[in-house]
């Protein structure tokens, strides 16, 4: 079902706007800028200072657990190394394709921001979706890929969220 669901994807998402608006969305994920700059704005509103702290701890904590442990012991390649031949939008990201770090970035940061603010959180869940379906669009994970890393970030950020209010009594 992982490569119908890819294969579809290729055979009947691609057009000039979207090969032209994919690739932008995806790299709004590169590096987790977007989400850093977030919670570098977070710090820096006393409000919200806690979150800002609570969204650097859980990007640390997705990408370590997400590129260190699990991808080296899965070992996944990705798509266009299993199906080569296709022409990518991007540069070709290295390492390998399971879970998708920009998917686990961007859920675990929808996660704390909607739980900072629901104003925040709904542009960000937006975000995160738009990333995820982009990293699929892109030819460089599976569907599952994204949906593991989907799980990997809600669940860093709802385990970020609880040892932070156990050590710090959260204040909301």
């Amino acid at each position: 079902m992982d490569i119908q669901i890819l294969n579809f994807v290729q055979e009947h998402c691609h057009n000039g706007l979207t090969d032209f608006i994919f690739p932008l969305i995806t790299s709004l994920g590169n590096f987790g800028a977007v989400w850093i700059a977030a919670a570098v704005a977070l710090l820096i509103s006393k409000k919200y200072r806690a979150w800002g702290v609570m969204l650097l701890a859980v990007l640390l904590l997705t990408h370590v657990l997400g590129e260190y442990l699990i991808k080296p012991i899965v070992a996944r390649p990705r798509p266009f190394l299993a199906f080569p031949g296709r022409i990518l939008l991007i540069r070709p990201p290295a390492g390998y394709s399971f879970p998708s770090g920009h998917t686990a970035t961007a859920f675990c940061s929808a996660v704390i921001l909607w739980k900072a603010d629901r104003r925040f959180g709904i542009s960000a869940a937006v975000l995160a979706a738009l990333i995820a379906f982009s990293r699929v669009f892109l030819f460089v994970h599976y569907p599952t890929d994204v949906l593991a890393g989907l799980i990997l970030g809600v669940i860093c950020a709802f385990v970020v969220i609880f040892v932070y209010n156990k050590t710090f009594k959260l204040k909301k």
